[in-house]
């Protein structure tokens, strides 16, 4: 365990260097914090974080840079994230509350996450599985074709059309649609299979073929193999940080296409607490530059998707931290009220 002084130190040579993008020398140091200490002293705290691996000398000047293991260290060490301001806060609300529907929403949060941070923004989905029925609605568009609408708690949209196998009239599908909700309304996707296995049953023996053809596109909805989506923005960002990436950028921009990488990063949903991975922690090896910073979002208190955002190490950690939070809250207050 690094003393407090030694663990001071290394919170002041993270700060300078997200700071100022330079190597920092105990004499800035001694400068710039009030540490206490000779700058004697301070350097023999800085080559002790050396020898640990928590700070490292990228060539032969005084100066000294967090590794991975300095900047782990500095976040699982926060005193806690960065407040937003109140002008923040209410700017996070209103650019919100402007959305009019899910996609909406989600390209705003993309956006202001870019804009707040500075660093690439992801957001997710609210997932299907981890979602729950709030109407199904089914429409007659001609005698023998339906199409299904179905609307989550998040206000989620998916939209279906249905060939009958034989014609189907407004009663009956009247009919279907009331004791469809009426089983399934308000319920988790998980437990619909259960709900509606006998619903053909309850219908004239010539409509239960078209009451499982519907059911069974409902069913099939609900365990869409492609319902991971991802929206990405602020890619730009990155070219702001050229000398922090060790060749080349590109690694990283091609990590950020392969939405099976991201979806990775943001680890899962149902993990609605702040995850930072660094560097290294990364398993994505184009990643191993950059930091990840994501949290959990959705309404009642429950997680339905993961927001986030990927920079280079050389972050601003509490800040960063304190508005992917304060996005994630605001969004999940959003979706609890639509």
């Amino acid at each position: 365990m690094l003393s407090e002084r030694r663990l001071q130190v290394l919170r002041a040579i993270v700060q300078d260097y997200v700071g100022t993008e330079e190597p920092v020398g105990s004499k800035a140091l001694t400068e710039r914090h009030n540490l206490g200490v000779s700058p004697a002293t301070v350097r023999n705290d800085m080559a002790a974080l050396e020898d640990e691996g928590f700070i490292a000398q990228p060539h032969t000047s005084a100066g000294r840079i967090p590794t991975d293991k300095g900047y782990r260290l500095f976040v699982d060490k926060l005193a806690g994230v960065k407040p937003m301001t109140p002008p923040e806060r209410r700017a996070i609300q209103n650019f919100l509350d402007g959305a009019v529907d899910l996609d909406d929403v989600v390209a705003r949060t993309v956006r202001l996450l870019a804009q707040l941070t500075r660093q690439v923004a992801v957001v997710q989905y609210p997932s299907l599985t981890r979602s729950t029925v709030r109407h199904v609605e089914l429409l007659s568009l001609a005698p023998a074709r339906v199409m299904l609408v179905l609307i989550t708690d998040t206000g989620r949209v998916e939209q279906r059309m249905i060939d009958c196998p034989a014609p189907f009239g407004e009663a009956s599908l009247a009919d279907l649609r009331a004791r469809l909700n009426s089983k399934v309304a308000g319920r988790r996707f998980t437990d619909v299979p259960r709900l509606v296995e006998d619903l053909p049953e309850a219908f004239d023996l010539e409509d239960r073929g078209t009451v499982s053809t519907v059911l069974s596109t409902l069913l099939e909805t609900l365990v869409e193999e492609n319902e991971e989506r991802l929206m990405i923005g602020g890619t730009a960002n990155l070219t702001r940080f050229g000398h922090d990436f060790p060749l080349t950028i590109r690694p990283v921009l091609e990590a950020l296409e392969e939405q099976v990488v991201l979806l990775k990063l943001l680890g899962e949903a149902g993990d609605s607490g702040m995850t930072v991975r660094i560097g290294h922690e990364n398993a994505y090896e184009g990643l191993n530059s950059t930091s990840v910073v994501s949290v959990g979002y959705g309404s009642g208190g429950e997680a339905v998707a993961k927001l986030g955002v990927v920079g280079p190490t050389r972050m601003d950690y509490p800040g960063t931290m304190g508005a992917v939070r304060a996005v994630a809250r605001y969004v999940g207050q959003i979706l609890a009220e639509s």
